[in-house]
């Protein structure tokens, strides 16, 4: 009988993990979002969101993959590459963002 391995992190520690990182690495309104465990490979993959306040989430622009053991960052969309989407979201919602803010 195989053993399942469990992860010795939650997803709320995963979330925490990478909402840590964004904020050292990217601008205010990149939130990590809900993790979702690929137990096959033993880590957590958390959706990066573009997100505004009295809209919430605009889409997604990347994730960090973290390890479900050691917590460590595996790996994530480069910083450069979710700034661009974010543009692009942006570009898509801007009259909806900018009439939260009127």
């Amino acid at each position: 009988m195989a053993v399942t391995a469990f992860p010795q992190i939650t997803a709320l520690e995963a979330e925490a993990k990478a909402s840590l990182f964004l904020s050292d690495n990217l601008p205010d309104r990149f939130t990590a979002g809900d993790p979702a465990l690929d137990s096959s490979a033993d880590h957590w993959r958390v959706p990066v969101l573009l997100s505004y306040p009295n809209i919430g989430p605009v889409g997604q622009v990347g994730d960090v993959v973290i390890d479900a053991r050691t917590e460590q960052i595996l790996s994530h969309t480069a910083t450069e590459e979710m700034l661009a989407r974010a543009r692009a979201l942006y570009d898509e919602h801007q009259n909806a963002i900018e009439a939260a803010f009127s």
